[in-house]
């Protein structure tokens, strides 16, 4: 309980409503200007011979030191912020408050702001098939300014080889596009936002492959990652921003971008699938083979066109079935004689 209090106190955002950055470099110049013109004074004053010349010339000396000093110190508390970006600063290391508001500021000197990623080298990506796979690497460039940036990004989660419902290797690669939403817990509830992010969405990706076939097994109807990628990237989204919510992420949308069967078995689940759809192709064709040797049947017999006995019925059925659901072209035999 005691833990979960003082995590709250610092996860508590404090909104800074901060002085006017340029009133404060004005007194800032002005304080360093007067240090200058007291230092000058004095030395005038001991030019004059007049008496007490030495200590007025000290005094002038330790005014001058005082002035320099503050203008200095009170210079370092001078902050730019820009639109989308958000500056998240403690004072001797306890949480002080965040400026969000785009303008140039002036805030305690002695502030710090902190923002992990800052300086952070990610690797290298790698391709998927090496020996090692890098997964959620374009996470934005890295830079060493204390700034959290508020403006939408996109990480880049590469294809990685999982196993999906029913034990089949597949790879897939998703991207998701997401924005820090509140500072001040993408700083201090989590170590680094972006590889807490990229985490999550790796397990994510992972989790949502093991959950679901690739393709529906034959008269199946059940959700699968090619035939239903859109559903279950919105079930991934909902999922990942429960994750990232503790860091002040919010997640935008997620899109799979890449999804395949691995390699190793991609020529067989090609054939497969080549067979399956050979065998639909050839049921489509019976189907429409008998539907017109019917209306052939029936035509004939109200037509009164001609008059068939069974034996000739199955005749005429079996030619035309062959001619119409065979691969080639048939080669009719023209029979000029009577038929019976």
């Amino acid at each position: 309980m005691e833990k979960d209090k003082l995590k709250d106190k610092f996860t508590e955002e404090r909104i800074l409503n901060a002085a006017s950055g340029m009133l404060m470099l004005f007194v800032s110049l002005l304080g360093i200007l007067l240090g200058v013109v007291v230092v000058v004074a004095g030395g005038f004053y001991m030019g004059a011979s007049r008496p007490a010349a030495g200590v007025v010339l000290t005094i002038s000396i330790i005014l001058c030191v005082a002035l320099e000093t503050a203008g200095i110190i009170m210079l370092c508390g001078l902050k730019v912020i820009h639109p989308n970006e958000a500056l998240v600063l403690t004072l001797f290391g306890n949480y002080y408050g965040t400026l969000y508001s785009p303008g140039f500021y002036w805030v305690n000197p002695f502030c710090t702001a902190i923002n992990p990623t800052a300086g952070h080298k990610e690797a290298a990506p790698k391709e998927a098939g090496s020996k090692e796979v890098a997964v959620n690497i374009n996470l934005g460039q890295t830079s060493g300014s204390k700034i959290v940036s508020l403006k939408t990004m996109t990480l880049d989660n590469k294809r990685q080889k999982v196993n999906d419902e029913l034990g089949n290797p597949v790879e897939i690669g998703t991207i998701v596009i997401w924005m820090v939403k509140n500072a001040t817990k993408a700083v201090l509830n989590v170590e680094n936002y972006k590889e807490f992010l990229s985490i999550q969405c790796d397990a994510i990706t992972r989790n949502a492959a093991r959950n679901y076939p690739y393709d529906a097994n034959d008269g199946a109807d059940e959700k699968t990652l090619r035939g239903s990628s859109q559903e279950i990237a919105d079930i991934m989204q909902e999922e990942l921003q429960k994750k990232v919510q503790e860091a002040g992420i919010e997640i935008l949308d997620v899109r799979i971008t890449h999804l395949a069967y691995a390699p190793e078995i991609a020529s067989a689940m090609l054939q497969r699938q080549q067979a399956t759809a050979i065998i639909d192709a050839r049921q489509k064709i019976v189907e429409g083979a008998v539907s017109m040797v019917e209306m052939a049947l029936q035509q004939l017999s109200e037509n009164q066109i001609v008059e068939l006995d069974e034996e000739r019925k199955a005749a005429m059925v079996s030619n035309l079935l062959v001619v119409l659901c065979g691969n080639k072209d048939a080669q009719p035999i023209v029979n000029s004689g009577s038929i019976y």
